[in-house]
């Protein structure tokens, strides 16, 4: 009989998308996405391996891991809202404004701003989830109740789980991240399926938990506590200098959090189930039970790293469940090339990943 300590999990993992899912092995990515018209996309691509002294360096490995990882959630998440609207986008022909936007600004302007509206995100996180907690926490011990360093530091930690929890809590209700957290749930039920060796179908997928140890959930969650951890050894003078040097450890604290992730990724004993256990929890947030046909996606989206299809090759999947080759177009041949939430090494996610990385 097998060790339980040492039972090994799949390499594969995903993240969801819009009104699809992404599946990665340690060779392919496969992204499909459902149409308004009911069909299904399905892109399938080679993932270049490399081999960088980084990748078996603790710590560093992580935190590059997770940059690849947002670069390639960033990338899979547009190229689904892309095939997601084709459908409509064909129906409706672009407009005059928005025919001299093209004109004038080019199609490259669309990029631009995606990445604008990414660094504003990455600015609006940093401002609620590091300094707020800091900066309440200074102004109450300056003017309310003093308070010692050790517990201005408790206070922040728990200041940000609140703030995280709330923040989670609302855009759970908003309908679009509903749906989004169908197709995380369809992920997971999907992976946990192929790891029982049991028959990819919609039915068999449906009755395994949507819970799993590698999601980027889990991933966000371990930061968080780690880098409560951390914070507890940083000095405290003011909110300001506090912020900057907690900016300054992210890196580290992403490095010491992924470790913790592929740990529970490999392993099922004691310890992965204690670090795992708060992630697990806070994924009945971030997934919900999703439908059949979302099951579907997520299943072809697996098949897509598991079985021989075309690479490279924009494959339509009708009523029929044949995929028939297409030509590529603009969106088809869209890059979405990289990791999910964490490494490909793992499986880890994932948004993502964290994405992410990472099972969603």
């Amino acid at each position: 009989m097998k060790d339980k300590k040492t039972t090994k999990y799949t390499s594969i993992g995903g993240s969801a998308l819009i009104e699809g899912v992404m599946m990665r092995s340690d060779s392919k990515m496969s992204i499909a996405v459902r149409k308004q018209s009911g069909d299904i996309v399905l892109k399938v691509e080679p993932i270049k391996k490399t081999k960088s002294i980084i990748n078996k360096i603790p710590i560093l490995r992580g935190v590059i891991g997770f940059i690849m990882s947002m670069i390639t959630s960033y990338k899979s998440l547009m190229y689904s809202a892309d095939v997601s609207m084709e459908d409509i986008l064909e129906e409706e022909p672009e407009s005059k404004f928005e025919k001299w936007l093209t004109k004038v600004l080019g199609k490259g302007f669309m990029n631009v701003l995606m990445v604008f509206s990414v660094i504003i995100g990455l600015a609006i996180s940093v401002l609620a989830f590091i300094y707020l907690p800091t900066l309440l926490t200074d102004l109450f011990s300056k003017y309310v109740l003093e308070l010692s360093p050790v517990v201005k530091r408790i206070i922040v930690g728990v200041l940000k789980m609140l703030v995280f929890l709330i923040y989670m809590l609302a855009v759970s209700r908003m309908k679009d991240m509903r749906r989004l957290f169908e197709y995380h749930g369809a992920e997971h039920k999907t992976i946990f399926c192929f790891e029982a060796k049991r028959e990819l179908t919609p039915e068999n997928a449906k009755s395994f938990k949507r819970f799993h140890p590698r999601c980027g959930t889990s991933f966000i969650i371990i930061t968080l506590i780690v880098s409560i951890i951390v914070s507890m050894m940083i000095p405290w003078q003011n909110a300001q200098l506090h912020t900057l040097l907690k900016l300054l450890f992210l890196p580290v604290v992403m490095g010491i959090a992924y470790e913790f992730i592929k740990l529970a990724g490999k392993y099922d004993n004691l310890f992965t189930r204690i670090i795992s256990a708060p992630g697990l929890w806070f994924q009945r947030i971030t997934t919900s039970e999703p439908d059949s046909e979302q099951l579907s996606i997520a299943i072809w989206a697996l098949r897509g790293v598991l079985e021989d299809y075309p690479l490279n090759t924009r494959l339509i999947i009708g009523a029929d469940g044949v995929p028939v080759p297409q030509p590529q177009t603009e969106t088809g041949a869209a890059d979405a090339q990289g990791s999910t939430d964490t490494q490909k090494n793992d499986g880890s996610s994932e948004t993502q990943q964290t994405n992410g990385a990472d099972n969603g």
